[in-house]
This record gives C-alpha cells, structure tokens and sequence, in this order.
C-alpha cells in the first residue's frame, strides 16, 4: 500500500473520530457538567497520548520555559476551548456547533497572515469575508434579539482553537513534533481542569453506563486517537493539504451522526449559513494562499 493511499486512510479515520465528538459530546452532557466531562476527556486522553509516545520517539520538553508554553496551548486547545465547546452544545446541535468550528482554519490563516506575516489572496480575504457572512447567517437567522448563546459560546470556542493553531506552529517551529505538542497540551489541559475533578468523580460514580462509555470514546477515539491519526496522515503524505482537505467533510459527517444518533435536524438558518462557510473553506483552500 502506498503512502498516499495510508495518508487518506489515517485522513478519513480522524474526521469520522473528530465527527463523532459532535453528536457524542451533545449525549454525554446530558449527564455529565461541561467542565466535568471536559476534565474526564482530558486526562483520559493523556493516559493514551503517552502510550502513543511512548512507542512514537516522545520527547521531554526541551527547556523548563517551554512547559508555559503548552500550558497556555492546553488552556486554548483543549482546557478552556471543551469547556465552551461543552456549554455550546447544551443549546445547539452537533451539526450548528461542527459547522462553526469548522472555520477555525479561515481564523488560523488570518492570524497567520497578522503575526508571521503570511501572504492571503484576494481571494482568499474575500473567503474569510464569506465565511464571516455565514456565521452571522447562523447566528441572527431568526432576529438579533433571539441569538442562541449556545453559537456565540461555540464561536468562542473556534477563536481559543484557532490561538491553539497558532501556538502550534510556534512550537513546531521550535522543534517539537505534532504528537509532542498535542501530547504536552492534552496533559497541560488536565491538570488546568483539575479543579473540577471532585465534580467530575461525583458525577461518574453515579453514571449510568451509556454516559461512562460516551465520555471513554470521547477521550480514547475523538481525542487521542484522532489526533495520532491525523498527525500521522499528515507526517506521510506527498502533501498536506492532502489529509487537511478531509476536513472539509467534517460537517457533513458531524450532521449526519447527529441525525441518525440524536435525531438533530437543520433549520434553514444553519443549512444557508452552513453552505455559504463551506463553500467559503473550500474556495480559501485552493485560491487563499498568495504564492
């Protein structure tokens, strides 16, 4: 089997794990308190990332200074970013909160272009105007007087995650492999959210087993796994845009679980809205980038 054709493999196997936390995470809190889930998805995570490295060449931390570094990655990408992402998907469905997030990359690209000096086409601010136009579709559809505060928690969400992405590229610019920095961050995140960890264990000892499993695949499959997976699709592929344009189907996924597994439907504010991000992420993929 060739390189290409595992890279798509590890590609499309992270996008179903990180699908599924959409519809996943919506069940779990149903039960469980956002910070609370946030914290059992965390350090379970970190448990698995470690076995990873272990077999995976994981380094320690270069220098002592480097670890506030991944405090301050965990507290975006993982700590603070669950708890509003959590908080999010008490009031909105899988597939509202998995079409905000998903532009996180159009955020991360203009922060890029502010802090290291990337180049953007016009094109590609005209997409990062569109997707903009999207998400005020999703979030005023129904009057500005009725935004869900579950969207604007959601929208947060993507902003910690694009500051993660960010923080990430300095980090491997100073040497760290991507399983280093999600493995170091995951463990940060942990321990940040540790004071909700006597909230969590009195919510756990009285889970009913459909909730203990949800929060098991969202910490083994959604976080650790899919992160290893898509990491390494990247790590081997021709070109990267070759694993990160599978990202495009995320959504579409994240709707589907969300209507088989909870029964989610879509009002024509997220459909519209949802089309107009899309199309907006696919159009800054090709054409964003100044060459």
């Amino acid at each position: 089997m060739s390189n290409k054709i595992k890279s798509y493999l590890f590609a499309l196997t992270a996008v179903i794990f990180f699908a599924s936390s959409f519809p996943f995470s919506r069940f779990a809190l149903v039960y469980f308190s956002p910070e609370a889930l946030g914290f059992l998805r965390c350090s379970l995570a970190s448990i698995v990332l470690l076995i990873i490295g272990r077999f995976n060449n994981l380094r320690s931390p270069f220098k002592l200074k480097h670890i506030g570094l991944f405090f301050i990655s965990g507290a975006l990408g993982f700590g603070l970013y669950l708890i509003v992402f959590n908080m999010g998907l008490k009031t909105i469905t899988a597939a509202t909160s998995s079409i905000l997030i998903a532009t996180t990359p159009i955020m991360t690209a203009a922060a890029a272009s502010i802090l290291y000096g990337e180049k953007i086409s016009r094109i590609g601010i005209f997409s990062i105007f569109c997707a903009f136009c999207g998400v005020l579709i999703i979030i005023l559809w129904k009057g500005i007087l009725s935004i869900n505060i579950g969207i604007v928690w959601t929208v947060i969400a993507a902003v910690f995650f694009c500051g993660y992405n960010i923080l990430s590229r300095k980090l491997g610019k100073m040497g760290y492999t991507s399983i280093e920095i999600v493995t170091y961050s995951m463990i940060a995140a942990a321990i940040i959210l540790s004071p909700f960890s006597i909230d969590a264990y009195k919510q756990i000892i009285n889970a009913e087993l459909k909730y203990i499993g949800s929060f098991i695949y969202l910490g083994i499959f959604t976080s650790a796994l899919g992160y290893f997976c898509f990491n390494k699709g990247i790590e081997i592929a021709e070109k990267t845009s070759d694993v990160t344009n599978f990202l495009f189907v995320n959504p579409l996924v994240a709707s589907l679980l969300g209507y088989v597994a909870l029964g989610e439907t879509l009002n024509a504010g997220t459909i519209i809205g949802g089309a107009v991000i899309i199309a907006s992420i696919v159009l800054f993929s090709l054409k964003g980038a100044k060459k």
